[in-house]
Order: C-alpha cells, then sequence, then structure tokens
C-alpha cells in the first residue's frame, strides 16, 4: 500500500513536470502545492470511506469458541435484566465504537416508539469502557433497561453488533440476526428485525429469512470482563 507521504511526492513530481514554468513563480508554486495536499487528503478520505465500507459489507468472522443457539432455545436472563415475565423481550446487542452499531440507532429507536407497548426492549452493551446505564440511555433518548453483562450475548449465540434479539413471551429465542440488509438500515424491504415482531405478534408460523437476516454483519466483540 502507498504511503500518504509517498502519494505527495508522487503528485507534486507530476505537477512540477507538467507544469515547469511554475517553478520560477512562487505564488504559483505555492498554490501547486496546495492543490496536491487537497489532492491527496480527498483521495484518502475517499480511501477510507471505501475501505470501511467494504469492510463492514463482509460477514463477521465466528470466534473459535462460539457455540450455536438454535431458535426456541430457553434464554435464562436470570435476573441480569429488570424485564416483565408477561412480554416478548427484544435485546438490542450495542458496542458505543462501532460505527455499524452507531448507523444503526435510530432505527432501533423506531421500533422502541412502535412497539415498546407490546415488547420489554432492553440494550446489551458490549464494551469495556466506563460507560453508564445513563450515557447510553442519553445516547438512544430512551428510558429502558440497560445491562453491561457479556454473558447475555454468549446466552443468545450473539457475536457482533449490532445484533437483534427477540425472545418470545416464554424467553425462548424467536429470531437473532440483523437489523436490515443496509448497514444504514435505508432498505424497507430487508427491516429483518421489525418482520420478526410483526411474525411473532401475527401468530404466524416464523418467516425463513435469507442469510442477510441471519448471518452476521458488524463489528466484532470486544474481549469483555465482567462489570
Amino acid at each position: 500500500m502507498v504511503s500518504i507521504k509517498e502519494t505527495t511526492y508522487m503528485v507534486l513530481q507530476t505537477i512540477m513536470y507538467y507544469n515547469r514554468p511554475l517553478i520560477a513563480h512562487p505564488i504559483l508554486m505555492k498554490k501547486a502545492i496546495t492543490i496536491a495536499w487537497l489532492l491527496v487528503i480527498f483521495s484518502s478520505m475517499a480511501y477510507i470511506f471505501w475501505y470501511t465500507d467494504w469492510k463492514y459489507s463482509l460477514p463477521t468472522p465466528v470466534p473459535n469458541q462460539y457455540h450455536p443457539v438454535g431458535t426456541g432455545t430457553y434464554v435464562d436472563l436470570g435476573g441480569k435484566l429488570p424485564v416483565p415475565g408477561d412480554k416478548p423481550v427484544f435485546l438490542h446487542f450495542f458496542n458505543p465504537d462501532c460505527p455499524c452499531s452507531r448507523f444503526n440507532i435510530p432505527n432501533f429507536k423506531a421500533l422502541v416508539r412502535k412497539y415498546g407497548d407490546k415488547i420489554s426492549f432492553a440494550i446489551v452493551v458490549l464494551n469495556n469502557k466506563d460507560y453508564t446505564a445513563k450515557q447510553i440511555q442519553n445516547k438512544f433518548d430512551v428510558n429502558i433497561p440497560i445491562s453491561f453483562d457479556s454473558s447475555i450475548a454468549a446466552a443468545c449465540g450473539v457475536y457482533s453488533t449490532p445484533q437483534a434479539v427477540l425472545l418470545d413471551a416464554s424467553l425462548r429465542l424467536y429470531y437473532r440476526g440483523n437489523y436490515n440488509k443496509s448497514r444504514y438500515c435505508t432498505d424497507t424491504k430487508s427491516n429483518y428485525a421489525q418482520m420478526a415482531i410483526d411474525s411473532l405478534f401475527g401468530n404466524i408460523y416464523r418467516p425463513v429469512f435469507a442469510t442477510y437476516a441471519l448471518k452476521a454483519y458488524g463489528c466484532q466483540l470486544p474481549v469483555c470482563t465482567p462489570k
């Protein structure tokens, strides 16, 4: 990979070759150098954007010690979250340092607004930094339970963020997967998490989701320590 320093040098050499008369004019030469720097900066920004978009378009690597959790499995929350026992539970797995998680915030808030009276929503934070529950609630502008217990992710078979987990009223796994095919959650035809909720309340057979729904995409989980 060519470094920014090398790129700058090559751009300057090109400008100097094709504009040799400019070298004799300090003002014009200064403008040429400024243009070269701008080209390097914008090229670097474009590359970073492209690389990030490409990176998160790939499935999240499955950890070596991963233990799959099948649909219909009972998930014992063991008092780790203060949720009522008579409603389905929707767990949002969130890492504040994950770009995909940040892009996903508006979509999750929309689900809370739409289904908050029917479902117990909670956020599971997977991060080693010293965030407080109030800080996370403020990020989302919601007043719902927050947990920092990474064992909940293992119990649900989650190994990336953001991920949605929907448990039925008996705390059995109904859906675990992505929110949307688009990392910005803009594809209305692939609102997988919302489709799962509508399926659960419609008392219809669980829909068959495409690979993009069930194969984890996003950020790998940090090595979380107990809090």
